[in-house]
């Protein structure tokens, strides 16, 4: 068989081979743009009218970049840089912009064609590749720089490598660190801080999988899934190059950069997501001298490991109900007397020198501990149900991180619905409020709890500078005044003073207050003076599973051996 090489027979087989791709490219995409070295519209086909406000014919020509909306035009530069390198793009987002209405999200796939080198194709559709994660929670970004929280890239980053390994693509988590970004904020003006954020961000996602499966984890860290052939060096290298171009004095950041291999074992996605979060969290929180990425991430495969294993152990505990509840009495500061107790955890079997706290912070960590409050819920609810003839009333803890996990929404909406003759004697304190970030849904669900006639406590109220923002945003019923803020206030010289005022303040908005550590005579007087509703703490007694222990005034009366 001969083949015919003349440069005609050339160019008709490459145009063969874009009319192939472009009808391959339709089974997915709405609209199909070929670009020159130039980035300009050579060719355009589909829906582009209802995506850009352009006709195809009015496209030609067109420099594409100045299509992307204003905010993306540094990525989407990025994107098709690395592109050309690596002759693709796959299922990334971006924003296009139009006369005709607002910017929307596009997911887009890009290639580079055969005898087409100096030709680049893209295809587009309409709307963004993903507005969940798996677990059914929104996509959450930082507000400054676009990129994923860490909570969100954690769960995403676990599908992506699961993923491509399905796909038979070697994919790798890196962590990235530039120590001094805030210093060198502090030396820029908003237009260049503004570049400088964008920069850092476009150069992430460009070259993570999807153009999209990057996060910020902390000031100055940063995280991202990529294909293994990324040049993880060159990443840091750019990075560095870019904000030294910034700084007014040439100094910028050095920044640095590490790759860790997650385990590769036939993990669920979730367990794989819990270990990742695991790991971000504590790249968040590790700062200082000590601090070394190169160590971090050489120790971290063992730790994302570990963290699987105790998810899974975490996960036994929960659906096996494992645990106890022990009762902690609050009581009316005018009466003496117990108004409710508040349900705290008590876990079977657990290793000597492990506290509850200790387990509940990991569930925290790993994203678990939705879960749990939805059986630690069931639990409390169980045993109200088998004490119905007597008038108990309990708290059942929440944390700030489940009000906004859709499963655990509807885990407990389907619970209440099923137990609605638990109305009057089941309340909700909202525990770690300084993790809740979206302050609107977390109102739309406390007022969902009280219009069905459950009292919300807010806790650890005057712990943080949020708390009179929480208390203006959040309609509540009763705020839990954080034990270290009242020792404070104790001492303080002043903070009788702040105290009484916060109290008052609270009563004119009709909202109770409880005190909590009261464990002596002193502060009991202390806060009573202060105006403070309710009080709970060691003075009456330690938290006990057997409730009849308890006087009617909070006392313990006798052993709960």
């Amino acid at each position: 068989m001969v083949t015919d090489t003349t440069p005609e027979n050339q160019v008709a087989d490459a145009r063969s081979e874009r009319d192939r791709f472009v009808a391959f490219a339709f089974c997915w995409a709405d609209a199909l743009i070929e670009l020159n070295e130039a980035q300009e519209v050579t060719f355009a086909a589909g829906t582009t009218e209802a995506l850009i406000g352009c006709a195809p014919a009015d496209l030609m020509g067109k420099n594409f970049i100045d299509l992307v909306a204003e905010g993306d035009r540094t990525l989407a530069q990025q994107l098709i840089n690395i592109a050309k390198k690596r002759g693709r793009i796959e299922n990334a987002t971006i924003r296009l912009s139009s006369e005709q209405r607002d910017s929307q999200p596009l997911s887009f796939a890009g290639y580079r064609l055969g005898d087409f080198s100096d030709h680049f194709f893209l295809a587009l559709r309409a709307g963004a590749t993903s507005t969940t994660t798996p677990s059914g929670k929104n996509l959450s970004r930082d507000g400054e720089s676009g990129l994923y929280t860490s909570e969100t890239f954690s769960e995403l980053a676990g599908q992506q490598l699961k993923e491509a390994k399905e796909a038979g693509i070697e994919a790798e988590v890196s962590l990235v660190s530039m120590p001094d970004m805030e210093k060198l904020k502090d030396r820029l003006d908003d237009d260049a801080e503004k570049s400088l954020v964008d920069t850092v961000s476009a150069s992430l996602r460009a070259n993570s999988i999807n153009g999209d499966a990057a996060a910020e984890v902390a000031d100055g860290k940063y995280a991202l899934v990529h294909d293994a052939s990324v040049d993880i060096q060159d990443i840091q290298d750019q990075l560095s190059q870019a904000t030294k171009e910034i700084d007014p004095t040439g100094e910028g950041v050095e920044a640095e950069a590490a790759t860790f291999d997650v385990a590769d074992n036939d993990v669920e996605d979730e367990d794989l997501a819990n270990g990742l979060m695991f790991a971000m969290n504590k790249f968040k929180t590790g700062k200082g001298s000590d601090f070394n990425l190169q160590d971090f991430t050489s120790n971290l495969s063992g730790m994302v490991d570990e963290a699987m294993h105790s998810v899974q152990e975490f996960r036994d505990i929960v659906a096996g109900g494992k645990f106890k509840v022990a009762f902690h009495p609050i009581i009316h500061i005018s009466t003496s007397k117990i108004h409710h107790y508040e349900a705290l955890v008590r876990f079977d079997n657990l290793a000597e020198g492990v506290s509850p706290f200790e387990t509940i912070t990991f569930a925290e960590e790993v994203g678990l501990i939705w879960q749990f409050d939805l059986a630690m819920a069931k639990k409390v609810i169980e045993w109200l149900f088998e004490h119905r003839d007597q008038d108990y009333s309990i708290a059942v803890n929440i944390s700030g991180n489940s009000i906004t996990n859709m499963n655990y929404l509807k885990g407990l909406q389907e619970l209440l619905k099923l137990n609605f003759w638990a109305r009057g004697k089941l309340l909700f304190e909202i525990t770690e409020s300084s993790r809740i970030a979206d302050l609107v849904t977390a109102n739309r669900f406390f007022q969902t709890l009280r219009d069905e006639g459950y009292e919300v406590c807010l806790d650890d109220f005057g712990a943080g500078a949020a708390s009179f923002q929480y208390l203006a945003s959040l309609e509540v019923d009763v705020v839990k005044l954080d034990g270290s803020a009242v020792k404070n206030a104790l001492m303080a010289r002043k903070g009788k003073a702040f105290l009484s005022a916060l109290a008052r303040l609270c009563k004119d908005i009709d909202v109770q207050t409880i005190a909590e550590y009261i464990d002596d005579d002193d502060t009991l007087k202390f806060v009573r003076d202060c105006g403070v509703d309710y009080v709970q703490g060691f003075m009456f007694g330690e938290p006990s599973t057997d409730i009849e222990v308890f006087d009617e005034s909070g006392h313990i009366v006798r052993s709960s051996l």
